[in-house]
């Protein structure tokens, strides 16, 4: 086994069929959901990613119980609160969802990180609570924040990221007064917060939302509930994109009906020239050849570490564009795709908020690193599949942080460019 200093060299490329982990993104609403209610609720098809371990010491610290078996996770909320201190490790999911759940008590809690975690923004919750009950501190070592959070109007900019308002939703049906959540312009990545909206309703808590406001109605109760984490589309991505470099690669378990944003990679792949085929609860993608495409980064920045690695090997330039907040991730993103994307032989021009990728055949292969970064991890493996010669990942293990079984999947038994060149043999 690997020590997670070496260097991993992808030699192997997934074949067959693939079932993508659980949903992030409705795993950490469910738990938070279920850790609200009063009794104990039933969530299926967990998988314990880093992420998703934070969140779930989270709730324990602000009193739920919870035991996962064979995918089955139990929580029990409503429990006596047991520390004031929270580690969110890497999850700026956990961090932003869980403060104002936090502030529900008068009780001060202090949230704590590591590595870009509390650097990334948190002024849109500053500006939230001024003038509220809550008192709210924000430094490169900690936040601070005290309550009790009791509803009223609460505005924030569109701009930034979705979290901060699903952060609000989940805690505002539990204040006493009525709430308002107005936004300064357009949200983006808005299809996130309808995704809250949608797993609160299974726990029995409801809010509302037009353009620009979210309404939410006070002296509500979560209850307990069973659900079930669907498959999630933003790893299914990795190895839809794989199918679409030429590998006999299926996807299981994919909603059709699925809410999730990040189905858009389906749209995407469309746009390149791809097939998409569902049959048999599979789905399949063909492409004789990809056509260069312009993405638009801001309802879907998730989508962009595997839409780059295959940009590179569209027929033309595609271009990326707005999608300057990927460079406040666990990474910069934009910057560490041009650069590991660039060390493999991609041609990318990297500006404030764009990407610009001309496209080859094929690339060349070398060194790259994950740049601590479970999704720069992914898409250098992505990239790879075309690779003409050895590909190495320094910091392939990040991508425990989202995606334990990464490499499991991955390596499924497909030779890489660079061996079937050589004639080799499965190593």
């Amino acid at each position: 086994m690997l020590s997670r200093t070496e260097a991993r060299k992808i030699k192997l490329f997934p074949r067959g069929v693939i079932t993508p982990p659980p949903s992030k993104s409705l795993c950490h609403r469910a738990v938070i959901c279920a850790a609200l209610a009063r009794g104990e609720s039933v969530i299926r098809n967990v998988v314990l990613s880093e992420d998703i371990e934070a969140t779930l010491q989270g709730v324990r610290c602000l009193g739920a119980e919870w035991r996962l078996s064979d995918g089955v996770l139990r929580v029990r909320g409503g429990g006596e609160r047991r520390a004031d201190l929270i580690n969110c490790v890497e999850s700026g999911s956990t961090l932003r969802f869980l403060i104002p759940v936090a502030a529900l008590s008068g009780r001060e809690t202090i949230f704590k990180g590591k590595g870009r975690l509390l650097i990334r923004p948190m002024g849109a919750y500053l500006g939230a609570f001024a003038g509220t009950s809550v008192r709210f501190s924000h430094t490169k070592r900690e936040i601070r924040i005290r309550g009790p959070l009791r509803g009223g109007l609460f505005r924030l900019p569109g701009d930034v990221s979705s979290q901060f308002v699903s952060g609000l939703l989940f805690a505002l049906p539990l204040t006493e007064k009525d709430s308002e959540i107005r936004l300064e312009s357009p949200l983006e990545s808005r299809q996130y917060a309808e995704m809250t909206m949608d797993v609160m309703r299974c726990f029995g808590a409801e809010a509302s939302a037009d353009r620009l406001c979210f309404r939410v109605g006070g002296g509500q109760r979560y209850r307990p509930s069973e659900y079930t984490v669907e498959a999630d589309y933003s790893q299914a991505a990795y190895f839809l994109g794989a199918a679409a470099l030429g590998l006999d690669v299926r996807c299981a378990g994919l909603n059709e009906e699925s809410r999730q944003g990040d189905t858009a990679i389906l749209r995407i792949l469309k746009e390149m020239g791809a097939t998409i085929t569902r049959k048999d609860g599979l789905v399949s993608v063909r492409a004789e050849r990809l056509s260069p495409v312009t993405v638009d980064a801001r309802e879907n920045p998730d989508l962009i570490p595997p839409v780059a690695a295959l940009c590179c090997y569209c027929d033309g330039t595609s271009r990326i564009v707005n999608a300057g907040r990927l460079r406040l991730k666990e990474s910069d993103r934009l910057r560490a795709l041009a650069e590991e994307l660039g060390k493999l032989g991609a041609h990318i021009e990297e500006s404030r908020d764009t990407l610009v990728i001309r496209g080859a055949r094929t690339l060349r292969g070398g060194t790259a690193d994950a740049h601590h970064d479970h999704r720069i991890a992914m898409s250098v493996a992505l990239a790879a599949i075309r690779c003409t010669e050895e590909v190495s990942l320094i910091g392939w293990h990040n991508v425990g942080k989202s995606y334990p079984n990464f490499w499991d999947d991955f390596e499924r038994t497909t030779l890489s460019a660079a061996l079937r060149a050589e004639g080799g043999e499965r190593l």
